[in-house]
Parts: C-alpha cells; structure tokens; sequence
C-alpha cells in the first residue's frame, strides 16, 4: 500500500487525527500527506496537511493543493473564490509524484466521499479510481453513525474500490451504549474491519505524548499494535 485515500462519513467527525494517527504510526517510513483542497482558511493560517505534521513528526511531508476561503464543498468554495477547482488528475499527478519519493502518501479529503471538488460532479472517489487506491473510512462513534458507514461502503463497492477499513474518529473517554455497540457492529455495517478508534481530544495532546500512543489507537493494518474488531 503505497496511496491510501483518507474519507469520512461527514465533516468534523476526525478524519484530520485519524490521518495524523496513521502517519505517526508509520515514523518509521516516509510519510507524505496530501490534502487536495483546503477550504475555510485564510492564506497563511495553518491547514489539515500542516496539522498532521505538526501532531505526527518530522517525518511527515504536507502538501495542499488549494485554498478557498470559503468553510463550503470544494466545489463551491471554489466558485465563490473565482479560482479553479481540483480535478480529480491533479490529484492523481500529485499522489504519484509524492509516491515516487514517499514510502506512503495519505490523501484527506474534504466531507465525505461523495462531496463534490468541481462543477461536473467529480468527487474524492474518482480520484481513488484513478489511482487504484484503497479506501480508509472515518467515521464517528454514535447514533446514526452505522447507516452513515453503510452508505458510503456501498458507494465504494459501486465504483469498484476497496474499503480496507474503517475507524472511529473521536471515541469518547465513557461511551454510551450505542457507541458501544458500534464497535461490534461497524465492520458489518461497512463490510469491512475496524481498525482503530481514537480516542475523543487526541488532537489536543501534545505532539510527543500523541506520537507515542497513536499505534494503541489503530491495528496492525495501519501500523499500529491494536486488535482488529
């Protein structure tokens, strides 16, 4: 696995950590993560690419492809700056430059699979296509979340490309009883493992402390040491 595109169910729910998780557990290879477009930030301010280098290491190359302004979809963030979107073959381009010189490049995306990048539909998913690339699925703990996994498992399996897990972006410190029937139902939900659950405020640990616990989070798959459920 040298590309592995990093999707979510829906926004704010750890898709960012969860990418910086996986890059800490891989310190020992070169990392590069990729983050085609960033959108709801200023020029200059700190993006996802750069977050997951801050919290995984040195190790970690960040790249971001573009900026809008805009807190929107790609798409019409895009629209709205006046600028040209991300087409699915820039990020292709890009994910293969970074691979000649990584041993892993992480693709983040923006929402969730089906979010669109351009004003012709194109999604995250066509990218993943272009590349062949397998798919790690983030997704939160609680209610509604098994449906949510379903849905997007069943739009990869649609356009032919592999869920090769799932993980729980933000597992609070006492789940309920829902989040903690997740755990045993996820992987049937999305037809695939689950490989980690990070913990809820992973994020907001110090770098360090997040470097030495990321592999506890995440199973053997993503470099970690954690048991698959």
């Amino acid at each position: 696995m040298t590309v592995l595109v990093v999707t979510g169910t829906g926004t704010e729910i750890g898709k960012t950590v969860v990418t910086a998780a996986v890059a800490a557990a891989r310190a020992d290879r070169g990392v590069a993560v990729l983050k085609p477009a960033q959108t709801g930030l200023a020029p200059g301010e700190p993006g996802d690419a750069a977050e997951v280098a801050r919290l995984a290491g040195g190790h970690v190359t960040a790249v971001e492809l573009a900026r809008f302004p805009d807190p929107l979809a790609p798409a019409t963030a895009a629209r709205r700056a006046g600028l040209p979107p991300v087409r699915p073959y820039e990020i292709a381009e890009a994910a293969q430059k970074l691979a000649t010189e990584h041993d892993l490049v992480l693709i983040e995306g923006a929402g969730g699979l089906l979010v669109r990048f351009d004003d012709e539909g194109s999604t995250l998913a066509d990218a993943a296509r272009l590349l062949a690339a397998p798919v790690l699925v983030v997704t939160p703990a609680g209610l509604g979340t098994l449906n949510t996994t379903a849905l997007t498992s069943e739009a990869l399996r649609a356009r032919g490309l592999e869920c090769l897990g799932v993980v729980v972006g933000s597992m609070p410190a006492e789940p309920d009883l829902a989040a903690r029937c997740n755990l045993v139902d996820l992987p049937v939900a999305a037809g695939a493992p689950l490989l980690g659950a990070v913990p809820a405020g992973a994020g907001g640990l110090d770098p360090a402390d997040f470097r030495a616990r990321a592999r506890s989070w995440l199973a053997a798959e993503l470099g970690g040491n954690r048991l698959a459920g």
